[in-house]
């Protein structure tokens, strides 16, 4: 079989944090409010028309574009960087309670720390409510039966996951975030392992992308598949293109990290036929443009305002 060499994949559309950092900056509308509520200035003008986006390749920033066009904000910018530019750019700019605009997801560490607001899609760019879905190579249920039904049976909830992902961004390391949530909840580990035979030592690859709600999944997900049922879990963190080609030719087993419908549709029509959809780990995920809660705006459509 011919193998696929996740190791000479880079992240695609990385950016320095420091060019991103500058965009961001510079978002503030040369310095004329530092609160958009305050601001005689429009939204638009106090944050450069930037939208500060992640990884050029995400469903994310498609959809974004999509709004762009939808709520003719032709004199809009979208910015792209990386999740964790973003995240550092919302930082800088809450610390000076500063406007600012970003592409943003639930669930998501940043909802914890700051008082965040998602800006209302009437005109539906960014679709319903997505799930997290677990897909698989063909064949995985007949050669790794015990794998299959865990990975079927896994399932949680949002707040479930933020205590991971919480406790990961205060500092801790991503595997004592991990078993310390499993120490937790003896009883959901019950239930997703109930029935399932431990076996001597099997291998398996799950390969998933390098966001923090994915990270919190595959860190849990491979501790219980190797405490309580005896596999040796391979992880390999890449972009959503190569994760989903991966399992589509088996050189990945599982992926706990496909967003549908919306974000990976694209690819989940491309390799359709080619893994199996064991259904949704999470229930309620949702996408949009963010802004802090102290900004005055509450639809994408405010932001067309300046172009008025």
């Amino acid at each position: 079989m011919k193998k696929f060499n996740f190791g000479t994949k880079k992240f695609l559309g990385m950016t320095s944090l420091a060019a991103v950092l500058v965009l961001g900056a510079c978002s503030s509308g040369g310095g004329s409010s530092s609160n958009a509520a305050g601001s005689d200035a429009s939204l638009g003008d106090q944050v450069g028309h930037k939208i500060i986006g992640i990884d050029p390749g995400a469903g994310i920033m498609t959809a974004t574009q999509k709004a762009i066009e939808d709520y003719g904000l032709s004199d809009w910018n979208l910015v792209e960087g990386s999740g964790a530019a973003m995240t550092a750019t919302l930082d800088k700019a809450i610390k000076k309670e500063e406007p600012i605009v970003i592409t943003g997801w639930t669930p998501h560490w940043m909802f914890s720390k700051y008082d965040l607001k998602y800006l209302e899609d009437p005109k539906k760019s960014y679709g319903e409510a997505e799930e997290i879905h677990t897909i698989a190579r063909l064949g995985l249920k007949d050669d790794q039966p015990e794998a299959y039904q865990f990975l079927s049976n896994f399932e949680w909830t949002e707040e479930e996951m933020g205590e991971v992902m919480t406790s990961i961004q205060d500092g801790t390391p991503e595997a004592q975030a991990a078993s310390d949530f499993i120490e937790a909840h003896p009883d959901r580990v019950a239930e997703w392992t109930d029935g399932i035979t431990p076996v001597d030592g099997k291998e398996i690859t799950l390969t998933y992308v390098a966001w923090d709600s994915e990270i919190a999944s595959f860190n849990v997900v491979q501790q219980i598949m190797q405490d309580k049922l005896g596999f040796k879990v391979k992880g390999l963190q890449v972009d959503a293109g190569p994760m989903w080609l991966g399992v589509a030719q088996g050189d990945a087993d599982a992926s706990l990290a496909a967003w549908l419908p919306l974000t990976h549709a694209d690819y989940l029509s491309q390799y359709e036929g080619k893994i199996e959809d064991l259904g949704a780990n999470m229930t309620g995920v949702k996408t949009g443009l963010v802004v802090p809660a102290y900004v005055d705006a509450t639809s994408i459509e405010d932001l067309a305002t300046a172009a008025e």
